[in-house]
């Protein structure tokens, strides 16, 4: 049947990720090697992400609907069933994918594997046949804000943002992001050139992009992909020029690009040999000079000499990314975050060593928790009195007042740039401070 295919491989992904606790991306990536993901034409390849992101944006939501119209939960051995029923929900209630599509093809993965039976195709017939029937009384008055939030991540973004925000912040995670990008150069006429929106921070925003490789400018190296939000920690360091910066946890590479571009002298380390050579490739396609990369674990690696600056992109929960990453709200949990924030501390000290003095250190993470953001400066400053916080000013950001503390760091929310055109709402989860070492 057309697109069974696509099913198939969206019900497996989503088997990987929910079940065995497999990041996302990683499945995509060792996906995209095999021959049925080959077979798949560009659009059917599409239509893949999205069933994926989709289900897993709202997979709260839908497991609470199926919840309600089945009569008893299922067991263990029709795990595969529940992955079958949760893409079918999130077709019927969330994609523009005609019902007797979803329907019919829901079915017939319910069919055709013989190791969970055939008793199984009537269940998922009757289950989306009424899903279809009734979908608007279905959803009506159900929160889906709260639903697909895990219930420690509202508990702790209500205590620290309110729920207005935190609201504001969930409604967002349900949305596929568009895709941003940062330019080396002239990025008003890429704008024009891509039918992108060019933002206030620089970044240009395209929507219904498709394929990255096939835009304009990606071969001659004109552009990299990167989330507006994840462009702001490298403009921080302000003219680098001929300035030496360490880029820490520099994969996959897009801010080593950015002071690459800006005629810094880059060194990128990262723990990850394998992401290197992918930041590496990129720096390639970009062609960009001065940049160099050491696989390093951080808390062993002596550099043998300071830096003019230093950019920590600290390891994090992640949780400001969920936007882009739906995987991360279920595989994240709340006692993890001590155990990062414990890391980043280490890092943080590490880092600001290898600061010349009168050098800058930027810090960040894309996290939404204070632990891995506001606590961090303040342990850190009490800690070291040798560096100040340099407050961010709106002009260095494109006027985007509304991200900057009370303190003069920066914190974005999935929320913000929020206005009447849907083109500019969201950016990722940052919390992102900058500091200079006191003068010899």
């Amino acid at each position: 049947m057309p697109g069974l295919a696509t099913r198939r491989l969206a019900v497996d992904i989503l088997a990987a990720v929910t079940e065995r606790d497999r990041p996302l991306d990683a499945e995509l990536d060792a996906r995209a090697a095999t021959p049925a993901f080959r077979a798949l034409e560009i659009k059917d390849r599409a239509l893949l992400r999205a069933l994926v992101g989709t289900t897993l944006r709202r997979l709260g939501e839908i497991d609470d609907i199926l919840e309600e119209l089945m009569a008893k939960p299922l067991g263990d051995k029709a795990a595969r069933i529940r992955q079958i029923l949760r893409l079918g929900a999130a077709q019927l209630l969330f994609l523009d994918i005609p019902d007797h599509a979803a329907v019919s093809l829901a079915v017939e993965l319910a069919d055709e594997d013989h190791r969970i039976g055939r008793g199984f195709k009537g269940l998922v017939n009757g289950v989306l046949r009424t899903l279809a029937r009734a979908r608007d009384e279905i959803l009506e008055g159900r929160d889906a804000d709260r639903l697909n939030t895990p219930d420690w991540l509202w508990a702790r973004w209500v205590a620290h943002y309110g729920e207005d925000i935190t609201r504001a912040i969930a409604s967002r995670q349900r949305v596929e992001p568009y895709l941003d990008i940062s330019v080396k150069a002239d990025a008003a006429r890429w704008a024009h050139d891509l039918g992108g929106l060019l933002l206030p921070t620089g970044s240009i925003r395209l929507e219904g992009a498709g394929a990255v490789e096939k835009l304009a400018g990606f071969g001659e190296g004109a552009w990299w992909v990167q989330d507006a939000a994840a462009a702001l920690p490298a403009k921080l360091f302000g003219d680098v020029a001929g300035l030496d910066i360490a880029d820490l946890c520099a994969a996959p590479g897009g801010k080593t690009a950015a002071l690459a571009a800006a005629g810094a002298k880059v060194t990128a380390v990262d723990v990850s040999a394998e992401r290197l050579k992918r930041l590496a490739s990129n720096v390639d396609r970009l062609k960009l000079q001065g940049v160099s990369t050491v696989v390093a674990d951080l808390e062993r690696w002596e550099p043998g000499r300071q830096f003019d600056g230093v950019l920590l992109d600290a390891p994090c929960s992640a949780t400001g990314t969920i936007r882009r990453h739906p995987d991360v709200a279920l595989m994240k949990t709340e006692t993890q975050i001590g155990d990062l924030a414990a890391l980043q501390a280490r890092l943080f000290a590490r880092a600001a060593d290898w600061v010349k003095p009168g050098g800058t250190l930027v810090y960040c993470t894309c996290s939404l928790e204070p632990e891995e953001g506001e606590a961090q400066i303040d342990a850190f400053l009490a800690n070291r009195p040798d560096f100040a916080l340099v407050p961010v000013a709106p002009g260095e950001i494109g006027g985007l007042a509304e991200v900057i503390t009370p303190a003069g760091c920066l914190r974005t929310l999935p929320s913000h740039l929020a206005n009447d055109d849907p083109r500019l709402a969201g950016l990722d989860g940052f919390f992102i401070a900058r500091l200079r070492r006191t003068p010899a």
